[in-house]
């Protein structure tokens, strides 16, 4: 799990920078908030037997791609893709994934760009790679799936 907290660590610095650039040179940044977690290991459980996988380490990493996830909020879309492509061309990170989810979004109208990414973990004797989900998504979207994430939850208390 140490290595995940630590591609966290590694995309929010990136992140941070990107969004202390912005305010120094523009005066503001697309980006108005981010936050990050690591998922619990019970959760991962869960999601492992949800999708009905096998339960091993090798499952895990190959499958369960959102352990570590960083959340971007920005203000407009535009910048939700603008902080995409800023976060893909950087050398040291690695874009496995991109799902769409503004321009195709769910069928329960969910929106959201997510991507699945590897950085270089830079450890004291080696090095390893880490994978993170990245979602970025306007404040409005976001506030969307907070209501419809915690009417999910109100649903599933009062069953």
């Amino acid at each position: 799990m140490l290595s995940y907290q630590f591609g966290i660590n590694e995309i929010m610095t990136k992140v941070n920078i990107l969004r202390t650039e912005f305010e120094h040179l523009h005066d503001h940044s697309p980006i108005e908030h981010v936050s990050s977690r690591l998922k619990s290991p019970e959760s991962i459980l869960e999601k492992v037997q949800r999708h009905e996988l096998p339960l091993s380490i090798e499952t895990i990493q190959e499958q369960i791609h959102d352990i570590a996830g960083i959340r971007i909020v920005c203000s407009f879309i535009a910048g939700v893709y603008l902080i995409a492509e800023m976060l893909a061309a950087q050398p040291d990170i690695t874009v496995i994934e991109t799902k769409d989810y503004i321009e195709h979004p769910k069928p329960n109208g969910y929106k959201s760009l997510h991507l699945i990414v590897q950085v270089p973990v830079f450890l004291s004797s080696s090095v390893t790679e880490a994978r993170v989900e990245i979602q970025i998504r306007t404040r409005e979207m976001h506030e969307v799936a907070e209501r419809r994430k915690r009417a999910r939850e109100r649903e599933n208390t009062s069953s």
